[in-house]
């Protein structure tokens, strides 16, 4: 309990699971802290493209990476920026669970053959809340 949660979610790859991501952080918050809280901003657009915004986006984020406990991405939405987390959580020796409806997605070979990653296929809402809380009271 407390740990510090790195959630990844896709913001620019496509805001489908927006909701989704929201309902998850919330769920984590119930027991444990989440450094990145903006994944599930239903306001956050698909192209922020705020003028020299992006340099310090990528600063936080890999501030917020270096600080966490743990990192739990949901990938189901291909996205570069949560590849490129996935990436910096292993580079960075972060415990990583990746998170995908095996319904709607084929994950990516780069994290699907990556034997760091710990990959949770899932089918609904409540299958991966289950397998969030066991994760979390380890």
């Amino acid at each position: 309990m407390n740990k510090k949660v790195y959630f990844a979610g896709s913001i620019r790859g496509g805001r489908a699971d927006a909701a989704l991501y929201q309902r998850i952080i919330a769920f984590i918050e119930q027991t444990d802290m989440v450094l990145t809280e903006q994944v599930g901003d239903l306001t956050r657009s698909l192209k922020e493209l705020v003028p020299g915004q992006d340099q310090q986006i990528y600063q936080d984020d890999m501030a917020r990476l270096a600080s966490c406990d743990i990192v739990i991405a949901e990938a189901t939405a291909p996205s570069l920026g949560v590849g490129y987390e996935l990436a910096s959580a292993e580079r960075l020796g972060k415990e990583t669970h990746v998170f995908y409806r095996s319904s709607d997605v084929s994950l990516s070979a780069m994290i699907k053959g990556d034997s760091y990653f710990k990959l949770h296929p899932y089918t609904n809402e409540e299958e991966l809340k289950q397998e969030i809380s066991k994760i979390l009271a380890e």
